[in-house]
């Protein structure tokens, strides 16, 4: 792998051992980042994209009883470093920003304690440093009088300004990766938003690369430069977002825009998938699509179609790509 790609990870695999049944969460994904490279991860809840970004930073549970491929970062393999090395990575060269950032803050810890430990570990900081460091920061995403927020408790913000001193301890350290996962999800539209724009303006400002997850094609139209869709531990389409917008081959990802709202569709019936992404516990054989796809033959459901170039950098995993969809049954 050159040094041009910055995250490389090549048929990772996950399974988790509950009830005494394995279950694959992950089945085989490849994916590839480029430095300053905004790539979202999209796909339905239990598609397998959280486990993906856990695997990246080794922080999966206890009972995940097989962890199988490479994940390459700046040419080392993450499976293979000890838990002292990975723990100097986290946070200085891959961070993350989780989904509810009331989960992840400590109540009992002011928001600047906070975001001064991280500092003061990885980059060495004196205190006096580290508190400017985080006015900064806070200033930069957004919070007002920074002085004054350092010194708050989680529960005096709202949850967007929550949010915003997550991204603040992502960034704090300058990664060169910066894992989202669903950032948005308890937040109302306009802030939604904001919270995009910050990234794109943090990516833009410092260079980092972002790996967005989230479930939502529409949320990330406008920010992510090349869009992966997942579905039941398979990246099964993977694109330039211009060329997953105007064409897309997966009939899964062609069902996707299709219920995205636009002003275009405004007094017409959003169209549905039917159906559910299936139970990591029960996935059907062949493609695991097949029960909800109005495009399935008989070899769909006996055989998993491959991930294969289509054409430049578009991939798709499908036996009939592009072909034009029927009714549903």
């Amino acid at each position: 792998m050159g040094t041009e790609v910055l995250l490389e990870i090549k048929d990772l695999s996950v399974e988790f051992t509950a009830h005494q049944r394995k279950i694959p969460a992950v089945r085989g994904i490849d994916l590839t980042i480029l430095p300053g490279q905004f790539h979202a991860l999209v796909g339905e809840s239990g598609a397998g994209k959280t486990v993906t970004s856990l695997s990246i930073l080794r922080l999966l549970p206890a009972n995940v009883t097989s962890l199988r491929g490479s994940i390459k970062f700046n040419d080392h393999d993450l499976l293979q470093l000890s838990e002292d090395v990975m723990r100097n990575l986290r946070g200085r060269e891959i961070s993350m920003i989780f989904q509810e950032p009331a989960k992840y803050l400590n109540p009992s810890l002011k928001a600047g304690v906070q975001v001064m430990e991280a500092i003061r570990y990885h980059m060495g900081y004196s205190e006096k440093a580290a508190r400017e460091r985080v006015c900064e920061l806070f200033e930069k995403v957004g919070l007002s009088d920074p002085e004054l927020a350092i010194d708050r408790y989680p529960h005096e913000f709202s949850v967007g300004m929550k949010q915003r001193v997550m991204i603040a301890m992502a960034i704090s350290c300058n990664p060169s990766l910066l894992i989202a996962d669903e950032p948005t999800t308890s937040l109302d539209v306009g802030v939604q938003r904001q919270i995009i724009h910050l990234l794109l303006d943090l990516q833009r400002s410092s260079k980092m690369a972002i790996l967005y997850i989230t479930h939502d094609l529409g949320i990330v139209r406008y920010a992510a430069e090349v869009i992966s869709i997942m579905y039941a531990g398979k990246i099964i389409e993977s694109a330039p977002k211009d060329l997953l917008f105007t064409t897309p081959l997966h009939p899964y990802t062609r069902l996707l825009l299709a219920s995205i709202p636009s002003r275009e569709k405004r007094g017409t019936r959003l169209q549905g998938i039917p159906g559910t992404v299936p139970n990591p516990e029960d996935i059907p054989q062949g493609c695991a699509f097949h029960p909800r796809c109005p495009l399935a033959q008989q070899k769909c459901k006996e055989n998993v179609p491959p991930l294969v170039r289509i054409e430049a950098g578009h991939r798709c995993a499908c036996f009939f790509p592009g072909k034009e969809l029927r009714s549903f049954p």
